[in-house]
């Protein structure tokens, strides 16, 4: 009877770190397929690009520039687009019979896309590494030092932490929808 050749131990699967949360909001590293596609488009527009060009540059530029977090948010908001719409085309199709129904659900999307707005913006982070020189220059707020930086007036630019944009988010969303249910009656 043969013996078959040992094989080499396979390390077990590490636990993951404790600061998995942080690691989820990591710049993505862009893959082989989207490197080429994105090198394709860096390249400048002339005045004679056509719309199509134009197009497919900016959303390049938006998928090379914006962080996943962002993305995520983005997404968040398309959906509450999409969700007023079709609110709006039901009331429009159908009718509007419990009136504040319809008042109440609209404006709970619109009031959280205000709400989601305004969460991205407090919390837009560094672009990645691969990010143009212009949108790493837009997202800076502070200089390599640490030192705050002034805007144009001179006054210094405030910087709100990302868990205080968040709970202010939560409770934002929380006054929001109690305002809408009770609105419902």
């Amino acid at each position: 009877m043969a013996k078959k050749p040992a094989q080499p131990a396979t390390p077990k699967a590490a636990a993951p770190p404790i600061n998995a949360h942080v690691a989820q909001s990591a710049p993505r590293a862009p893959s082989a397929t989207h490197t080429r596609t994105a090198s394709a488009s860096n390249s400048s527009l002339s005045a004679k690009s056509s719309p199509q060009e134009v197009a497919l540059h900016v959303w390049h530029k938006y998928l090379n520039d914006t962080p996943t977090r962002t993305m995520l948010l983005d997404v968040f908001m398309l959906f509450l687009v999409l969700v007023g719409a079709v609110q709006f085309l039901y009331c429009l199709l159908v009718g509007n019979y419990p009136f504040n129904a319809f008042l109440s659900g609209f404006g709970a999307c619109v009031g959280q896309f205000v709400l989601t707005a305004s969460l991205r913006m407090q919390t837009s982070e560094r672009p990645p590494p691969t990010a143009s020189a212009a949108a790493k220059k837009a997202a800076t707020k502070f200089n390599d030092e640490g030192f705050e930086e002034k805007d144009e007036d001179g006054k210094p630019v405030s910087k709100i932490s990302s868990e205080r944009a968040f709970a202010d988010y939560v409770l934002g969303s929380l006054i929001l929808h109690a305002f809408c249910v009770n609105f419902i009656n």
